[in-house]
């Protein structure tokens, strides 16, 4: 058989422009993602489906394309970055299926796709992607990164309890560790992939640091202007390189450059192994030890807030509605909860939109910083009230906001908590 038709390399040189660009394409199509489901009220179903659809259109451009292009390369990562986040997303919040399956699930995936590249190609070079089979690999390889780095993010954030900048701490240092390895002659390959997947949720971190509201240790800059300034990063680099063509890499395909990049990317089996052991042994370690903490300081303080309640109503100074708060969640004391529920209610039915919206989003960062105690109390009834903020999250934000949609929400949120 003649080999393959082959195409001018379809992907651009790995240097700092490319890192750059990738978390900021990780940051905006995390906040595209959001803006579709709430803001548009189409909900997580109707996004996936829009976005699936816009992510087949522009596959296909990309595919079909002779050579490497800027724009277009990075329109395809962004949209594929915000599909991968989807799947992530209804994996968990539609099929209830816990993030650390998730993460299990989309490393088999992973792996999978990298085991039929290479049994196909007998090479997994990002340097040598110029015909349209490996391509199709590459891109299946990158939706898969993003899905597994959007499922171990969010693991590490939510359900270890560790918020965004931690996490974002914690995933930048495992970052300059495999850049030091690199250094010091770590498979390229592995390298790439490796900082390839960990660059979704320190991009994920960045954008909730800048973000958030200063109450939940953010920059409270807020999700339009943060991807303003994140699109405008995309555009001005992708726009320099459009000009200079400083990432676009020739094909190297002669038998010279062939033993070169085969001698640069030996090793690579044997130091799969040993990284991706000691990635499980460290992480599972770490998993455990955060989840015995959590379940430790859960018990300490469901016990503090036991005798708390308890002792007034021996001397007969309780009053009834503290105690009825305490019992009435399996989750436990949601006082904080209700109370800027109440405030947002108040507001909006003031005729402050505006503040209602703003107050909402306190509660969107404490259920959120929450969830690592709460849900492991009653996960049935944490995914009950985490539905209806939902509801209340699109109702709140919409392009179109129906106060009487606002108002019933709301009030439904209010009766969940008690």
């Amino acid at each position: 058989m003649g080999r393959p038709t082959a195409l001018l390399n379809k992907v651009p040189e790995v240097t700092i422009y490319f890192w750059v660009i990738k978390i900021c394409c990780t940051t905006v199509g995390e906040s595209a993602a959001d803006y579709l489901n709430v803001n548009m009220n189409l909900g997580l179903s109707g996004t996936s489906l829009i976005t699936g659809g816009f992510l087949a259109l522009v596959l296909a451009v990309q595919l079909l394309s002779k050579q490497y292009r800027p724009a277009r390369y990075w329109l395809t990562v962004a949209v594929v970055s915000v599909f991968g986040t989807l799947v992530t997303d209804n994996l968990t919040d539609k099929a209830h299926v816990p993030l650390e399956k998730s993460a299990a699930l989309f490393a088999v995936l992973l792996a999978a796709t990298f085991g039929v590249w290479y049994a196909s190609e007998r090479t997994l070079s990002i340097h040598r992607v110029f015909t349209r089979r490996r391509e199709a690999f590459y891109w299946t390889a990158v939706l898969f990164s993003f899905a597994l780095g959007t499922a171990t993010g969010d693991l590490m954030a939510e359900v270890l309890g560790l918020g965004y900048l931690t996490t974002g701490l914690i995933v930048a240092g495992l970052i300059a560790a495999t850049a030091i390895a690199w250094r010091f002659k770590l498979n390229p390959i592995l390298s790439f992939w490796i900082i390839y997947i960990l660059t979704r949720p320190l991009g994920a971190s960045i954008g909730d640091y800048l973000s958030q509201p200063k109450s939940v240790g953010g920059l409270a800059l807020g999700t339009t202007t943060t991807s303003i300034i994140f699109l405008a990063g995309i555009l001005g680099i992708v726009g320099y390189l459009s000009v200079t063509k400083a990432d676009v890499q020739p094909v190297e395909d002669s038998d010279a450059a062939s033993v070169r990049l085969d001698e640069a990317e030996r090793g690579g089996l044997w130091q799969t192994v040993a990284v991706v052991a000691l990635f499980l042994v460290a992480g599972g370690f770490g998993y455990h030890t955060r989840k015995a903490s959590l379940v430790q300081a859960d018990t300490i303080e469901i016990a503090a807030t036991t005798v708390t309640t308890a002792k007034p109503a021996q001397a007969g100074v309780a009053s009834a509605s503290t105690i009825a708060a305490a019992g009435k969640s399996p989750l436990g004391d949601l006082t904080a909860f209700r109370t800027i529920t109440q405030d947002t209610l108040t507001k909006l039915t003031a005729g402050d939109q505006q503040g209602a919206t703003a107050r909402i989003t306190d509660l969107e960062s404490l259920w959120d910083t929450s969830q690592a105690k709460l849900k492991p109390r009653n996960g049935a009834a944490w995914t009950e009230i985490d539905g209806k903020i939902d509801t209340v999250l699109r109702a709140l934000r919409s392009t179109s906001p129906d106060s009487a949609a606002e108002t019933k929400a709301l009030e439904a949120l209010l009766t969940s908590l008690g």
